[in-house]
């Protein structure tokens, strides 16, 4: 093993300062020199951050000279060292000495000014606090070397108004209150210039403001603005805001320490007063909260005072002005009449005739200080049962009170009375009249059911459960009492009726009785006042029994029941039956009709000229199948039907009418027409024989067909068949239109 090798002092180099900031450039730091060659046969060069590494191009060597130079001003708060490496290489590129350190020293210079860490800092205190409370820290930092005077910073306060309320330590910056006597409502913000400096407050210096805020303390009561307030109020007025009280607090508004609350102390014995505070003004709002009367009384003093919601600070005293006297005046005011038993509750007996006397509702008036006349009406009497006076208020009865209504609710009928002063505008009031309906027994019970069947052996299902209904109202209802009718005492040695419950009794037989029909008069009472009673029959159907206790035959068993069927369903049952009877009968005539009509078809084989006859369509009998009602052959040619001997039968006459006792005389003229048409109406009107012709007339049927063409044929159709209508000029006006379209 080789041992160390000794280093030559020249090839060791020492560290080498430099200043930063220096300006003359290239600057000489150091020169390096290797004893192994001669001169001239050594070159040098350097590597490391500022040559071949970032930042680049700060330093440079000689390779002959081994100089080595500064070429660029140094910022220590940038790289405060350099650490380099030498080497030395003879002109074949051999290593002449090991790589040596070559460290660069920047020596710092006060080139940076104090910054504060915030442009304004803040701080709270509160109102009054100590001297030497402690409020906020202000700090501020240096760049330069913090082992040099360069980032010795101190502290101070430049400016902060008249009075030096606040001190800075300076060297830790911590600002403190320095006086007493903060007050708020004085000063509520202070405003601090505060200056750091370095080289211990000699060197580069830099500002900062300091806000301090003072937090507030209920330091101040509230007081009102004068010691007496007035104000006005109508009567009857609920809820409605009578005035304002003013006060003023000089502590921070919207705080608790400014927020007022009011107390009525005195003056409201009743409570007809609330008092609240608006959270805007602070102000205290004076409210109604129950109606005053005018009558009752006419003014209130009332004594108020006000207090903080936070209570004062012990060293404050109470003010005399949260104390003041408010003065209501109420105004009198028309009132509307008050009906002092609202609802009246009152009771007719049921059926009580009209012009009975139900009640006297009246109301009264609160304005006793005014004259006034109230007058009353009905406003509300759905069954118009009641009559009112308007003057006295008596309520009576109009008609009978029947019961059960459809106007009754519960038993009782609700009216409206409307009472009404006559003021200058008038003012009403309703009451309500709720009138109970008392019920009277006026219904006996009835007997349900009224037919029964039973086994005619006792013991063996000899047994009938009866029932009874009331249409009056409990307590004149149930329980109900069955009995044998004591007027046919010999029916208790086959029957007995013995209690069930309070609706229903049983029936049994108490020996053996032969199979039958057998009508029991039963004795029916309730238990109203008085009780009503009423002797009602039972039809009971006696059968053979069977093992079981039915009936054998119950076919038997309901035939011999029918005995038991009463008057009226007898009367509807017959009732029914001719009902269905009748309908059947209408039916079958009109099929009979219909099919008749069917058969004979409408004009089949005739060829008449459809033009040559009038339809009578007042008959609204057949239509157009009714073609030989008024043969116009008849009027146009009289005297050939002088000669017949049998006069046509109308279709309408029933089969057993008879003829006419001669024919009646054709007119002389076709002039004559309108009389003979007359005369022919007035005697077919008068013939008993036939129905009148408004009777089962048929409107909207004319038959199920026509063979006759369109009007328009009446002028279209040309053929030899064409008739001459020129004697229609001769009828008269009548016919005028007709000789117009035909003549």
């Amino acid at each position: 093993h080789e041992g160390p090798r000794r280093v030559k002092r020249a090839w060791v180099i020492p560290p080498i300062s430099v200043s930063e900031n220096h300006k003359r450039i290239p600057h000489l730091l150091v020169q390096i020199k290797s004893d192994k060659q001669q001169p001239g046969g050594v070159i040098y060069s350097i590597k490391g951050p500022g040559v071949d590494e970032e930042p680049l191009g700060i330093f440079s060597i000689d390779k002959f000279s081994g100089k080595v130079f500064l070429n660029a001003m140094l910022d220590r708060e940038e790289n405060d060292r350099f650490r380099l490496k030498a080497f030395a290489l003879d002109l074949g590129g051999v290593t002449l000495e090991d790589p040596t350190d070559l460290e660069i020293i920047v020596v710092d210079q006060n080139d940076n000014r104090p910054l504060f860490r915030h442009d304004i800092f803040t701080g709270h205190v509160v109102e009054g606090a100590e001297p030497g409370t402690c409020v906020l820290t202000v700090d501020a930092t240096d760049a330069d070397d913090p082992d040099t005077d360069n980032a010795a910073v101190r502290y101070s306060i430049l400016e902060q108004g008249s009075a030096a309320m606040f001190s800075i330590n300076g060297t830790t910056g911590e600002i403190c209150t320095a006086q007493p006597g903060l007050d708020r409502e004085t000063v509520g913000v202070y405003n601090l210039t505060v200056q750091a400096a370095d080289m211990s407050g000699d060197g580069l210096t830099t500002t900062a403001t300091a806000v301090i805020y003072l937090e507030d303390i209920n330091d101040n009561p509230p007081e009102f603005t004068k010691e007496e307030f007035s104000m006005e109020v109508e009567e009857e007025a609920v809820g409605v805001d009578v005035g304002k009280v003013f006060v003023h607090d000089k502590d921070l508004a919207g705080s608790p320490n400014w927020l007022a609350k009011f107390t009525i102390l005195e003056g409201d014995p009743e409570g007809a007063f609330a008092i609240r505070t608006d959270p805007y003004t602070n102000d205290g709002v004076l409210s109604v909260a129950k109606p005053l009367d005018h009558e009752m009384r006419d003014r209130f003093e009332l004594t108020l005072s006000v207090q903080n919601e936070r209570p004062l600070e012990p060293v404050v005293a109470a003010s005399p002005r949260a104390l003041a006297t408010v003065r209501v005046q109420v105004r009198d005011v028309n009132e509307a009449p008050v009906f002092r038993e609202n609802p009246r509750r009152v009771s007719v007996l049921e059926g009580a005739p009209p012009g009975t006397p139900v009640t006297t509702f009246t109301a009264s008036d609160p304005d006793s200080r005014q004259l006034q006349t109230l007058t009353y009406a009905l406003l509300y009497d759905p069954a118009d049962w009641l009559q009112l006076d308007p003057r006295s208020g008596t309520v009576r009865t109009k008609r009978e009170l029947l019961h059960p209504s459809a106007f009754l609710q519960g038993g009782r009928y609700i009216a409206l009375v409307l009472a009404r002063d006559d003021a200058e505008p008038p003012l009403s009031a309703t009451g309500t009249l709720s009138i109970e309906i008392l019920e009277v027994n006026d219904h006996a019970p009835m007997l349900q059911p009224t037919t029964a069947v039973v086994c005619g052996q006792p013991g063996r299902g000899g047994n009938v459960l009866l029932g009874a209904t009331d249409s009056d109202r409990p307590p004149h209802g149930a329980p109900f009492h069955f009995q044998l009718s004591p007027q046919h005492s010999q029916l208790a040695r086959n029957w007995s009726i013995t209690r069930f419950n309070v609706t229903h009794a049983v029936l049994a037989v108490l020996v053996e009785l032969p199979a039958g029909p057998y009508s029991l008069p039963l004795l029916l009472r309730d238990s109203g006042t008085p009780p009503q009673e009423q002797q009602q029959l039972l039809n009971i159907s006696v059968c053979h029994c069977g093992r079981d206790g039915t009936c054998e035959d119950g076919a038997l068993a309901a035939a011999t029941a029918g005995a038991g069927i009463t008057l009226g369903a007898l009367i509807i049952i017959l009732g029914s039956i001719i009902l269905l009877l009748v309908l059947v009968v209408l039916w079958a005539a009109w099929a009979r009709g219909r099919q008749r009509a069917l058969r004979k078809g409408l004009l089949q084989s005739s060829r008449d000229d459809m033009r040559d006859n009038i339809l009578n369509y007042d008959e609204q009998g057949g239509g157009e199948e009714d073609q030989d009602a008024y043969d116009i052959n008849q009027l146009r040619h009289p005297e050939l039907f002088l000669s017949r001997v049998k006069p046509p039968v109308r279709r309408d006459a029933p089969l057993s009418s008879a003829t006419p006792l001669a024919p009646r005389k054709l007119p002389n003229s076709p002039s004559d027409i309108k009389d003979f048409i007359n005369e022919g109406l007035e005697v077919a009107d008068s013939d008993p024989s036939v129905p009148p012709y408004d009777t089962a007339l048929i409107y909207d049927y004319e038959g199920s067909g026509s063979v006759a063409s369109a009007l328009s044929s009446i002028i279209s159709s040309l053929t030899d068949e064409d008739q001459d209508y020129d004697y229609l000029s001769d009828w008269g006006p009548r016919f005028r239109r007709l000789a117009d379209l035909y003549g």
